[in-house]
Order: C-alpha cells, then structure tokens, then sequence
C-alpha cells in the first residue's frame, strides 16, 4: 500500500531547518506532491512530543502513513511506528537516549539557531525510558541507515537493534550523513509514496 502521509523526526536540538528534513522536504514536494507531509518542531519533553506526534497524526490512515526520524527523531519515530503499525526509515537512530541524554540536563541550544535554547530537564530522562519499546513485531517495516563513522552514537548498537530490519550500513560517514543525497532515492523508494 502506498505512503500518503509522511512524518519526519528531526534530532536533539536539531529542528525541521536540519539539512535532512529540508532535502526530504523538497524531494516529497517535487516528486509526491500530493503527500501529506509533516515535520514539527518537538518539544524539549519527550512525553509532549510523543503527545503532539500521536495528536498531530491521529486522523491520518494508519496503513497509508509512514515516519522518518533522525538520531532522537529515530527514537520517537521507532516509537511511533510500534504503536501505529507504520513504515519507518531511522537515520543513525538513537537506541538509548534515556543513558546518552542525562549528562545534557540543563541550558541546551538549537543547532541552527544558536540564540534558541531550551532547558532539558532531569525528569525528560525518565520521559525517555517510558517511551523505550521492546522487541519490534514489525521489523520488515524498518529500513535504518547507519554510518559506522557515526562520531556520535555506537553503530553497532543501531545495528543490533535493527537486526532483521532493512540496513544500509556505511562504511564511513558521520552523525549527520552528510552524503544524505546519495541515500535519497533509496529513502523515497522504501516508502512508496503515492
């Protein structure tokens, strides 16, 4: 069944202006223009953003939506489609945010605005590890690109996570994947978007 509506995750202190939601965000409008498409600014608290996402999507088809998250937004978006029964494509996903998060608590700024900040507080962990989800009943719904160069998160962790997934593993790379554009085709054509 074909992607109508489409969610993407941006990163911790990223937003909908990181270089990969704007390049998914051109490729859905030029290509699938009638794709319903979706990439909010979440909020610092992992509980809200869970709230706004499931409130945001609530009235979309559940066979015929599909989400993207990136590092955090990998996170949220496994939790998503473990809840809706949705396609997923995780970009160097976040696998344990509630331990890798907690030396961040306090003043945090936004990457592409540095004047933004938002404070990221000690109860946001537990957040966290409320919304971790188990073993995935829909694993063939996966597709995860993961860049062993990753200078942020542990590959092999992302890998073994996603083991029975779809995996494109990058031999080099970094956290952001840079090389987003030579992985786009690939993203478009997992989701089959209408």
């Amino acid at each position: 069944m074909t992607t109508t509506h489409l969610l993407y995750l941006h990163g911790f202190r990223s937003s909908p202006r990181s270089m990969k939601a704007e390049k998914m965000a051109a490729a859905v409008k030029a290509r699938h223009p009638g794709v319903t498409w979706w990439c909010p600014q979440l909020p610092p608290s992992p509980q809200a953003a869970m709230a706004l996402l499931l409130a945001g999507t609530s009235d979309w088809p559940r066979p015929r939506m599909a989400v993207v998250g990136s590092s955090l937004g990998g996170f949220y978006a496994t939790a998503v489609a473990a809840r809706v029964a949705c396609k997923a494509v995780l970009l160097n996903p976040a696998i344990d945010p509630a331990r890798d998060l907690a030396r961040y608590i306090g003043e945090q700024n936004s990457w592409h605005d540095p004047g933004e900040t938002f404070f990221f507080k000690p109860e946001f962990v537990q957040e966290l590890r409320d919304l971790q989800v188990g073993p995935l009943a829909q694993i063939g719904q996966f597709l995860a690109i993961i860049a062993k160069g990753d200078d942020v998160l542990d590959w092999r962790e992302m890998a073994q996570r996603y083991a029975g997934a779809q995996i494109k593993l990058l031999e080099g790379g970094d956290h952001a994947l840079s090389d987003f554009d030579a992985h786009l085709d690939e993203v478009l054509a997992f989701l089959d978007l209408a």
